[in-house]
């Protein structure tokens, strides 16, 4: 079912092309999976297994993190179908769980109660899937990342030179740094670093609950 989704998208996987990919029957099939949502979870679970979890956590749950974002991002990209799925309504499967145990390892230095621990897998997750589903909707547009944020850009400034956006004017002709982070750093750490940022309080932090 992987296979076939890669190769031809999620429309592709149906319980007929599966078994006939393996060599057998449809009836043969529902011996194992009752539906094709069914498969489909599966599926999404299987391809959960190809993140990597190398030794302990390190203490800095922000670091660690983004580590396990560029791994999440790498896999949508591998498995674009994986947008196909909606993200929430499916209960996770084994390798799910795993990640899950994983990013509370990762998260254990947090000063966050339990509840705003599970919260921030969720929001943390999302991010990661919103973002890589940008890329991989300007990659089917024909674009990269930095045609589109030039063409957004040249957009913009037409429609700023007109006066009426005094704010959106001030913005576009700020420079970069000043403070900020390097630019030489990949937009997508940026971001996630930004988004762990603000949703992990500082070492040392009290919470309620």
């Amino acid at each position: 079912g992987v296979t076939l989704a890669d190769d031809r998208g999620l429309a592709a996987v149906t319980m007929r092309s599966v078994a006939a990919a393996i060599g057998t029957a449809p009836a043969s099939l529902y011996r194992y999976v009752t539906t094709r949502d069914e498969l489909v979870e599966l599926m999404a679970d299987q391809v959960n297994g190809e993140f990597r979890y190398c030794g302990p956590p390190s203490g800095d749950p922000v670091a660690d993190l983004l580590g396990l974002a560029d791994q999440g991002r790498a896999i949508y990209h591998r498995h674009p179908w994986l947008l196909d799925i909606p993200a929430t309504g499916n209960l996770p499967g084994p390798h799910a769980v795993a990640f899950i145990e994983h990013t509370l390892a990762a998260l254990a230095a947090a000063p966050l109660t339990a509840q705003a621990k599970l919260e921030t897998i969720g929001l943390f997750s999302g991010a990661v899937r919103l973002f890589a589903q940008a890329e991989i909707t300007q990659q089917r547009a024909g674009l990269d990342t930095a045609q589109w944020q030039e063409s957004l850009g040249g957009y913009l400034l037409q429609i700023a030179a007109d006066g009426q956006h005094p704010h959106l004017a001030a913005a576009l002709a700020a420079q970069p740094g000043d403070g900020g982070p390097a630019p030489q750093q990949p937009l997508f750490h940026r971001a996630m670093i930004r988004i762990l940022t603000g949703l992990l309080p500082p070492t040392g932090a009290h919470t309620d609950g």
